[in-house]
């Protein structure tokens, strides 16, 4: 069994073994992080799922009253740094802006910790800043800075398909994605149109790649004789969605769609004539 949760409304989604528990749609429930169990909320309830899950990781409990006020109390400590830092920010007149905040109340033994994910557009020194945020938020500061797709990845949003972005809900790793995925595929190349939220291409753009290729390794190329069941014709279109070809007759001028596979059978047997 499988459920999953998100420690954000409308957030990342992630997937646990719920093990002996049963949480409903909106209960609050214990998971492990790398910084300890932290409160989750179940937007996923338990079901079955054909999927192998050994090696999930599972839930390790309802949470109680003190855990939520835990919580609550984590989300206080984050709101006040994320002001905090940006009025350092403005103060300093560093080109920085702040992505995400995270706190932890006591970090192996050291105390409380935050850590200030941010943007920029190069290199920032930004030692003074963390030593003003130090002595504001009295305790040990990070900050870290983020891509312009982890930064993508963190805040979350909608795609140009409507949907929420693969990043902030499924992906897990940045494959590389280039121009010529998006040549192969007959996209226009408007940045507007194959750019993702992050201003990188988009992700998607890897995802039906190899379909594209394995068609054009072996359909007829554009301008290529044919021979089809309507006759003899040129091939002057592909429809790789569809792994056929588009095909204009000599006899008539008139066009047809036809399979890859009978057009390639029957290109052979017309270059063999």
């Amino acid at each position: 069994m499988l459920c999953a949760v998100s420690f954000n409304r409308y957030g990342r989604l992630y997937y646990f073994d719920p093990g002996d528990l049963r949480p409903s749609v909106g209960d609050r429930v214990l998971v492990p992080t790398d910084d300890g169990p932290e409160v989750a909320e179940c937007v996923w309830a338990p079901e079955w799922v054909s999927e192998d899950t050994d090696g999930s990781p599972k839930l390790l409990g309802l949470a109680g009253d003190e855990d939520v006020h835990r919580d609550e109390l984590l989300r206080k400590r984050k709101a006040e740094a994320k002001v905090a830092a940006k009025k350092l920010i403005r103060e300093h007149e560093l080109p920085m802006k702040v992505v995400a905040v995270d706190h932890v109340l006591d970090s192996g033994g050291q105390g409380p910790r935050t850590t200030i994910y941010f943007t920029a557009p190069h290199r920032v020194d930004f030692r003074s800043l963390v030593r003003d945020l130090g002595a504001t938020l009295h305790c040990r500061v990070e900050l870290r800075q983020l891509s312009a797709r982890d930064s993508a990845r963190v805040q979350g949003g909608i795609g140009s398909c409507g949907r929420d972005l693969c990043c902030a809900t499924f992906l897990t790793d940045f494959e590389p994605v280039t121009i010529r995925m998006a040549k192969d595929q007959d996209l226009p190349l408007n940045p507007l149109r194959i750019s993702g939220a992050c201003g990188r291409l988009m992700c998607c753009l890897k995802y039906e790649h190899p379909l594209y290729q394995r068609f054009q390794a072996s359909a007829p190329a554009i301008g290529a004789r044919v021979s089809t069941s309507d006759g003899d014709g040129r091939v002057v279109g592909h429809s790789v969605p569809r792994d056929a070809v588009v095909v204009r007759l000599d006899a008539d001028g008139s066009r047809c769609m036809c399979s890859r596979a009978s057009v390639c059978g029957s290109r052979q047997a017309y270059e063999s004539r």
